[in-house]
């Protein structure tokens, strides 16, 4: 657009040529010239600038050259669409706030120089000359602002392996040569599946059933010529890929899990976008969305303590595949809890006594059942009767060797509970004994030891020669012997609950001082005996070997 208008222009008076003044009015003269231009659509008296459009680059510099020499003005006043950029007068130039440091003017020809452009420097641009006498002359140039080399391409999205992607680089200018970057490695083009077609000014890059690793980008081309180099901006394409095979874990899921555990099953794939997974149980799908089924959830459906096999399956909303897991079986059971054990609570006597020992769990699925006597199985038969469903145990009639510690082991897969119960058999005194010296010296220490099978155990008395003495221990002391400590030691066990009473009867004999000094045990002697007879057999061996050895003379 060129126009021309005449305006009224009120000189300063002398000595007010101010800086601040001429900024003020420049400014004002720029917003009102601005506004008028909008208004007026009449021909210029005369072109300020050469025809356009004017093409640029971005990032690069542009300047805008004047067809005046030397022109007589007060203001070159600069606009782009309806901002103002600057504005020059005879001594000085007021740049607006967005421009500063990116443009500058030629003072004798009002020339306007753009620096680091943008995309959004395309446009109409305008320049106004005022004259002293307030007439005004405006001109108008289109900046037409371009990437210098642009990928472009045919799919703003892809699916691996479905789509054909068609990169395209192209540059303004005449270079020789294109290459192709992903991030700073030079892409490999085979010429199947990745073909190159290019021209003076362009490169095509096919792409044939684009791959997830073909584009992670950022890629980039170049275009070299004799004299420059240019680089694209970085593109990054998005495809979409997935799911991957999914793994499942933990990678060896337990057949049994205890109810109530920290457990759970995960699935995980590689996926773009993120893939949505499902459960499922038995083929039924589970109410729950999401990588991870705790088994909290599984527990809130029906049968849970079935087992099932549980699987995921992955789907992706962009490329409409989806893939499953594998199967994971399992049976989720309640821990055995509260194992409680009981017996008879009366007195058990050997013989006449029958006891019935039974176990029982408060909670939990058994699975098993194991009774242990002192540590060992409990073997059914005879006197031994186990239940068929292994929770009780009768034993009749009891005897002695019933008495120990009872236990039962009530288990499942998942947990296990033991109780136990001490039986006690009454029984006794049996197998009665004494141990001690049969023969000792005068002044010797004796001491007698009486010993007793019997539950409870039993009392002790001892009678000497027929004659009850004090001593009620199972030892019977006697300090030195003296000649008439020689007789029969009776030992009588007695047990106070079966009413039984039994005894054995040890003989002491007490010999003259010195007397059994030279006496050899019964071992020594039979050791004398057996060394003689090995040492005559020897002799007895080593002559007839020596008579063979040595030769008889004739007589003859």
């Amino acid at each position: 657009m060129r126009a021309r208008a005449h305006l009224a222009w009120v000189c300063p008076p002398v000595g007010a040529g101010s800086a601040a003044f001429w900024f003020s009015a420049a400014w004002t003269m720029a917003r009102v010239v601005s506004v008028l231009l909008f208004f007026l659509g009449c021909c210029a008296a005369q072109d300020i600038l050469p025809p356009g459009p004017v093409d640029a680059v971005v990032g690069k510099n542009v300047t805008f050259l004047t067809l005046l020499d030397k022109p007589a003005f007060t203001f070159i006043i600069w606009n782009f669409e309806n901002t103002h950029v600057l504005t020059l007068s005879a001594t000085s130039v007021l740049v607006n706030k967005p421009y500063e440091g990116r443009v500058s003017v030629d003072e004798q020809n009002g020339s306007l120089h753009l620096g680091a452009l943008t995309k959004d420097d395309s446009g109409d641009y305008s320049v106004s000359v005022v004259s002293a006498d307030g007439a005004t002359d405006t001109d108008g140039i289109q900046l037409r602002v371009a990437e210098s080399l642009v990928i472009r391409s045919s799919v703003t999205e892809a699916v691996e392996h479905n789509d054909t992607v068609v990169l395209t680089c192209a540059a303004i200018g005449s270079f020789q040569k294109f290459t192709w970057l992903n991030g700073t490695t030079p892409m490999v083009v085979d010429g199947k599946r990745l073909v190159l077609n290019e021209n003076d000014t362009s490169s095509q890059l096919t792409i044939a059933g684009v791959l997830r690793t073909d584009l992670p980008g950022p890629v980039y081309c170049t275009a070299t010529n004799k004299v420059d180099t240019e680089k694209s901006a970085p593109f990054s394409l998005l495809v979409h890929y997935g799911p991957d095979p999914i793994a499942l874990t933990p990678a060896d899921v337990p057949r049994f899990v205890r109810a109530g555990a920290d457990f759970n099953l995960t699935c995980s794939t590689r996926s773009s976008p993120a893939a949505t997974i499902t459960w499922y149980r038995n083929q039924t799908v589970l109410e729950i969305a999401g990588p991870v089924l705790p088994l909290s959830v599984v527990q809130q459906h029906p049968l849970w303590q079935h087992m099932s096999t549980y699987t995921c399956r992955a789907a992706n909303a962009k490329t409409l595949r989806q893939v499953s897991s594998r199967g994971a079986p399992f049976s989720v059971i309640e821990p055995v809890l509260g194992v409680n054990m009981s017996g008879p609570s009366g007195v058990l006597m050997a013989g006449n006594s029958t006891a019935n020992l039974s176990c029982r769990a408060t909670a939990g699925t058994v699975t098993t059942r194991t009774w242990l006597k002192d540590g060992k199985p409990v073997v059914g038969g005879g006197r031994v009767t186990l239940a068929a469903d292994g929770g009780s145990v009768m034993i009749a009639p009891l005897q002695k060797e019933d008495n120990g510690e009872y236990q039962c082991q009530f288990a499942n897969p998942v947990s296990s509970q033991k109780a136990s119960y001490k039986m006690v058999v009454i029984f006794g005194p049996e197998a009665v004994a004494v141990s001690g010296k049969s023969a000792v010296e005068v002044k010797d220490a004796v001491t007698l030891t009486c010993s007793a099978a019997s539950v409870p155990p039993a009392n002790f008395t001892w009678k000497f020669n027929g004659t009850l003495t004090e001593v009620k221990t199972a030892t019977y002391v006697i300090g030195e012997a003296v000649y008439k400590n020689t007789g029969a030691y009776m030992c009588q066990a007695h047990n106070a609950a079966t009413g039984k009473t039994a005894m054995h009867t040890h003989n002491l004999s007490v010999k003259e001082e010195g007397t059994l000094q030279g006496v050899l045990s019964d071992g020594a002697i039979a050791g004398i005996i057996i060394g003689i007879l090995v040492a005559l057999g020897l002799a007895i061996g080593v002559i007839l070997y020596c008579r063979q050895k040595v030769p008889v003379e004739s007589p003859y």
